[in-house]
């Protein structure tokens, strides 16, 4: 088995020079001879030194630059493409993962059905460590509302979060990778393994394969809080738009949505009527992504989310 570790990276140089040793190192623990791993760089139009850094620090890297910032999703898919390996492993440039992670996280790719692992983070946040990785997930007042899990424990998942995943890269490409629709971020990686669930791939969560997720990303610095909760309800919207089948569930999205028009909006000073406006102006797109997407689907939505309640 041939894996592909990928780290998009965004004028991230300092959190490569802390983290990226950490990954080198688990790599060679699980295969010391190099031949069945490698990690590429995807740095996404930077304007630090990161391309010129790592290659001068660690030429067995591949680095890929794009020209100009692709945002997270492209990155990714970018560096999906140019991935060799049988499994892409995606890592946030600020995860420190345990040297011995790799090999009860590629376990799981023996059974053919497993489209995606993911690992036990270990989250860094206010000075406190938190156990996530493990997704669970409940339809809402006409949202598919997420919630990391209490029980960190159990293999089964909603979603396998980009910070820290591997993949089956065949059932990645005949998925698509992650949809741009959902630029500049956030909700990709639940788009796609929801996808993946309804196609009938299996989405697994494996606790011994443990990493540590500092939270250092530049996401809140590039955009600020404001625009980021208003990213979060466009691609809310988004999601549902796109992926939601089920009569009943669509309904009950359309009688909820007047009131989080007003309630909401009230709510949040506004900020999710400008998530609903930003949406809107995606429509033709969604409708374009959905009908791609639903070629693959087999199982129905109340089939998946009643394993995943909150």
């Amino acid at each position: 088995m041939f894996v592909s570790v990928i780290i998009p990276s965004f004028n991230g140089q300092k959190l490569l020079q802390k983290y990226l040793p950490s990954v080198i190192a688990a790599c060679a623990h699980w295969d010391p001879s190099q031949k069945n791993w490698q990690i590429i760089v995807v740095d996404d139009g930077s304007t630090d030194d990161t391309v010129t850094w790592v290659k001068q620090n660690y030429p067995m890297i591949k680095v890929v630059k794009n020209s100009s910032t692709l945002r997270f999703a492209r990155a990714v898919n970018r560096g999906v493409k140019e991935a060799r390996g049988e499994i892409v492993l995606l890592l946030n440039n600020d995860v420190k993962p345990d040297k011995n992670f790799l090999q009860p996280l590629l376990g799981h790719f023996d059974d053919p059905q497993v489209f995606a692992v993911g690992c036990l983070e270990r989250n860094e946040v206010a000075g406190q460590t938190i156990l996530g990785g493990r997704g669970v997930g409940q339809f809402s007042r006409g949202f598919l509302i997420h919630a990391r899990a209490h029980d960190q424990m159990k293999p089964e998942t909603l979603w396998v979060t980009a910070g820290s995943g591997a993949f089956r890269k065949s059932m990645w490409d005949k998925l698509g990778g992650f949809d741009p629709l959902f630029r500049p971020a956030y909700e990709e990686d639940r788009d796609l393994s929801y996808n993946a669930l309804k196609a009938g791939y299996k989405a697994i969560f494996e606790p011994k394969a443990q990493v540590t997720h500092l939270h250092e990303t530049s996401n809140l610095k590039e955009f600020g809080s404001y625009r980021i909760k208003i990213m979060s309800f466009k691609n809310q919207l988004l999601f549902v738009w796109k992926n939601i089948s089920s009569s009943k569930l669509m309904l009950s999205h359309l009688l909820w949505l007047p009131y989080h028009l007003v309630v909401t909006t009230i709510k949040t000073k506004g900020l999710f009527l400008l998530g609903f406006f930003w949406a809107v102006t995606q429509l033709g797109e969604v409708i374009m992504s959905r009908l791609r997407a639903q070629k693959l689907w087999q199982l129905s939505d109340e089939q998946i989310l009643h394993q995943f309640k909150v």
